[in-house]
């Protein structure tokens, strides 16, 4: 009789377990979690009313549990979303690459000393013009 057993493939991805199948990571978070909740909901149920209540302990206790269990490409959610913020507004888009064509600029270049050239020969005409007018 033969017995398989899964067996992770990267030794990297097992994590330690703390308690039961908790991460130390994901204890605190609930524990952090259920410190602030659950002393809200009962603080707060005498004047609002239990159900009012509950459902401010879920909008306050959620974001703990997201931070508990939420992993991208084996990052926490805090490190994933603080490098989705550094990729998308802290650093440039795209980047382009840029060359310069040596010939491009040569021949603007040569263009602007071109057009010197005939403004200097426009004013020269203009002093001579000026010159011949006076005589």
């Amino acid at each position: 009789m033969a017995v398989t057993v899964e067996v992770a493939k990267d030794p990297a991805k097992i994590k330690s377990k703390l308690i039961g199948n908790f991460t130390k990571r994901q204890v605190i978070c609930f524990g952090t979690a259920g410190a602030i909740g659950i002393p809200l909901y009962l603080i707060t149920k005498g004047t609002l009313g239990t159900e009012a209540s509950a459902l401010i302990m879920v909008a306050v206790m959620l974001p703990f549990f997201f931070f508990a269990m939420y992993e991208k490409e084996g990052l926490p959610a805090e490190q994933y979303f603080m490098q989705v913020i550094i990729m998308k507004y802290l650093r440039p888009g795209i980047r382009m690459f840029k060359s310069q064509n040596r010939f491009v600029l040569e021949a603007e270049r040569k263009r602007m000393e071109m057009e010197v050239m005939a403004l200097e020969e426009k004013q020269r005409k203009r002093k001579r013009a000026k010159s011949k007018g006076k005589k």
